[in-house]
Order: C-alpha cells, then structure tokens, then sequence
C-alpha cells in the first residue's frame, strides 16, 4: 500500500431498507495515519455505513477495498481479519463477566483463560489509554457510561489498522478527553487509520484531519477538519445551526428553593452506597446542572427525585411538601416532571404515539369507566402541533426516531407544567436539530418558572443551560460553582476526584 492509497475504501455503498433508502451511493475513505470524522442527523446513513463496514450488514450495491483490494466483508469476523475494529453503539459485552475478562475475550489461547495474566492487561491498558476502569468490576454493575469506556478500551487494547469509534468520549472528563485525544494521535502517528464518529462539532474539529457529512443517506460533502463549526452543521441539517443562545438575565433567582434535598443517602446496585449526605437546593426559574463521570450517583439520585428508588435517610422537599419514599405517582402530583436517561425504558414501544401521551394520566381522560378515544386523539393532535413530533397519532411509538421520541416524552412531561423538572442525558444520542429542539424547550421552561435539575455527561450541555453547576464524586456533591465561572480544567478535576471547589 502506497502512501496515497487509501486504508479503508467504500465506493458506490448503497443499502435500502423497503423503500427506505439508507445509504445511496456513497463514497468514503480514510487513509493511513488520518483521523477522519463522520457527521449525520439520526436517520442520515452514518451507521448503516459503517456496520456494512463492519459487516454487521451487507450492502446490495458497492464496494469495500482494504489497503487497495477488494473484500468481501460478510461478518465482523472477515472484518476484523483486514484489521478493522469498531466500537458500535450496542454494546457486545458479556455482563455476568468482568472487564478483564471481557477485554480478554477472543485473545486467550486453549481452554483456559488466566485470570491474573487478564486482569493485569486489563490495567496495563488502563494505564496505557488513560480510560480508569475497575478491571476486576463485572459489566452488570456498571452504568451505561462505564460500559461504554470498557467497549472503548476493549477496542484501543487490540491490534487494528483501522479503528471506527462511535461516540467514544461520551463518558470522559476533559481531561480523559485529552488523554484519549493524545493516545490517537500517537496511534495515528505509527499509521493508525481512524473513523470517528460524534455529534460534538468542536471535539470534531480539534481531532479530525478531515470531516465527511451524510444527509439522507447522501454524501453532503467533504471538508478539512479545521473547517468552520457553523459550515459543518449547514452540511448536517441543511442550514445554519447558531446553537441555543440563552437570553439575559436580569436577576440571578434568589427566593425559596422549589427542590431541596437534605442529607439525602441511597444505595445503588448490591445494596452498596450510590449517594452519602448529598444536599442541594434548586430555585424556581434555575437550571442546575449536574457534573460528573458516569458512576457516581448521578443515576440513583434521578432515580430518587422520580420515586423509583427510596432514599436510606435525609429528605426530599418540593414546594415546602415533604416527600420522603414517595412513588413515581405521587412525585408527579406533587409537580415532579421526569425526562429519564433511558427514553425507551418510559415508553411502551409497541403502543401508538397517542396511548404513550397520556400513560401517565389515563384517569384523566375516561369517561364511565372507559378510556375516551376521541378525547386521546384530541390530546395527542395538540401536543403533536405544540411539540412538533413528526409522527401519526396511530404510529406506535417504536417507529419513531430517537428526536421524535424524545419529544413523545417531553410533550408527556411538559404539558403538565411541572414546577420541577429532573431531566437526565436529555439530547444523547440525538442529531444537530433535535438537539437544539430539546435545549429550546428546557431553557423556555426555566423563563417560565420552573426549576430544572439537569443531569447530563456532555460538559458543553451544561455550561451552556446550567445558571449553577455541582459536581458529583461517589455520591457527594465534591464542589459548586457559577456555570459562567467555570473552568474547564478545574471542573475537570473535581469530575475525577481531584482538588476542591474554589
């Protein structure tokens, strides 16, 4: 292979799903030692692409050529034989197992597999990557975040010539972002070929040599990595994305706190502690965001303020009403709007979008005994308008994309005028404009009044809606600041365990 022959080669790929065109006609390459970034809205072809890659699947038109030859890639297997690795979006983990073991997978020779020779490779690779990792910690006790970092770490701790990395520091600190930054571009340096896939525009431009965008199953262009963020996301959604731009404040809110938590304590997964004396207030007309690495009591406390996991001791207030042990149906009455992490798991994927609108209320619209069917359609034309979901009413709620869905669920929450909203990873997963739709809606709820606590794991998420931030670390709250104030170095720190809040 010459040094202008490309690593990985796909030419002409064009895959149809029914009458679903999904990938149509499309040409992509990355060349040996290149970082080069691949951009989409959901539903774009990004993933259909790279799975045929993969051979996850297979195209019904194009080729694939590795190093300048032709292959036929039918499974994961042929792929990883032409040095291609990838880390997809769904997990191929194996939970009862531990992350050493799991990184051992596929590498041990004989019947047998030496745990300690495992587990010390799996922190060697720890170390090496800079991605910490409890190597002797079994997959179904981490989080989604964590499992993702063993996915990556898995990935990064085997021989390929061509790695393709999905979301890959969705769960990093900054200062794990710059650790894996500088890994790649050591591994790009001895030739590495990479495809990296991301919705952060600026993380794509600091580590991309150069950035292909796909829309609607069509390559939108080819752009040097440098280039400008706003020309990138008019290549993505077709026009000029200027992201959410909060409007002044004229006072910072100062009255009685809606949410407080006091001495709160909960326990996680095996009974172990999730969150130990963790306090905080939340004002009307707020947003406080919620920092931290995946792990550390981020998902218990949501779990708490939506009534699905009972506190051990302190207290819940909202609205001057204790609610300690409340169940998710009185934490609604009581005005507690939830936007759960798992926007799946809090709907039922094979009822209409209508049914799922009003899940939560079916009291509210029978009449003699039975559910009025008239009176839900009504509801769910109107939320479909105000919320603009791009759906039939009769659609289930299944055949969505991820935005549609998520805003099936902010319309079910929203339309309740909730005085507190607890809102976790709201836009993961998302595209550019369904992105901007949800940090559209958050901020308006917050100029109308309502508290928001917003948990999320992209640190430019919360620095540009959070009036405050807190940093979680094993279940405390380790330090507060001003989201204007913030440091990126700093916060970063206090993410990993390190320093104390100014």
């Amino acid at each position: 292979m010459t040094d202008s022959t490309p690593a990985l080669e796909l030419r002409g790929i064009t895959k149809r799903f029914g009458d679903l065109v999904a990938n149509d006609g499309i040409d992509f390459d990355v060349r040996g030692g290149e970082v080069h970034a691949l951009l989409g809205e959901n539903g774009a072809g990004k993933t259909t692409v790279m799975r045929i890659a993969y051979g996850l699947t297979q195209a019904d038109a194009g080729q694939i050529l590795v190093g300048g030859h032709a292959l036929a890639i039918r499974a994961p297997r042929d792929a990883i034989g032409a040095g291609i690795g990838m880390v997809t979006q769904h997990f191929a983990l194996v939970r009862p197992m531990t992350v050493a073991e799991n990184l051992a997978l596929g590498r041990s020779r004989g019947l047998r597999l030496d745990l300690s020779q495992a587990g010390r490779r799996a922190s060697d690779a720890s170390e090496r990557f800079g991605i910490r990792i409890d190597p002797t910690a079994r997959v179904e006790d981490l989080s989604v975040g964590e499992q993702q970092r063993v996915e990556i770490l898995k990935a990064l701790s085997r021989d390929c010539r061509i790695l393709i990395l999905d979301e890959p520091t969705a769960v990093l600190v900054p200062g794990e972002v710059d650790a894996l930054f500088a890994t790649l571009r050591a591994l790009v340096a001895d030739g590495l070929s990479i495809v990296f896939i991301s919705h952060k525009l600026a993380e794509v431009r600091a580590i991309s040599d150069r950035v292909s965008v796909l829309r609607r199953g069509k390559l939108a262009g080819t752009v040097a990595g440098s280039t400008d963020e706003r020309e990138l996301a008019r290549l993505m959604v077709g026009r000029p994305t200027f992201g959410v731009e909060r409007p002044p404040d004229a006072t910072v809110p100062s009255g009685a706190p809606v949410l407080s938590l006091r001495g709160l304590h909960a326990t996680g997964p095996q009974g172990l502690p999730a969150l130990s004396d963790l306090s905080l207030d939340v004002r009307a007309g707020e947003i406080v965001g919620v920092a931290g690495v995946s792990g550390n009591g981020q998902t218990e406390l949501v779990e708490v303020l939506s009534g699905m996991r009972r506190p051990t001791a302190g207290s819940v207030t909202v609205g001057g009403v204790g609610l300690n042990g409340a169940d998710p149906a009185r934490m609604m009455r009581a005005g507690v709007g939830r936007i759960p992490e798992d926007r799946h798991a809090s709907l039922i994927g094979d009822l209409s979008v209508a049914y799922n609108l009003v899940l939560e209320r079916l009291d509210d619209f029978r009449r003699s005994g039975r559910i009025d069917e008239r009176m839900v359609r009504e509801h769910a034309t109107e939320l479909m308008q105000r919320f603009d979901i791009r759906a039939r009413a009769d659609d289930p709620v299944a055949s969505l994309s991820g935005g549609n869905i998520q805003k099936v669920l902010l319309a079910r929450v929203l339309s309740r005028d909730p005085s507190v909203i607890v809102v976790a990873q709201p836009t993961r997963g998302l595209d550019v404009g369904a992105t901007e739709y949800v940090r559209e809606q958050l901020l308006a709820r917050r100029g109308a009044g309502a508290a928001i606590l917003l948990v999320s794991e992209d640190l430019d998420e919360l620095l540009a809606l959070s009036d405050r931030l807190v940093v979680m670390y094993e279940g405390r709250i380790l330090g507060e600041m001003a989201a204007a104030d913030a440091d990126l170095e700093h916060l970063g720190m206090l993410m990993a365990g390190r320093g104390i809040a100014a």
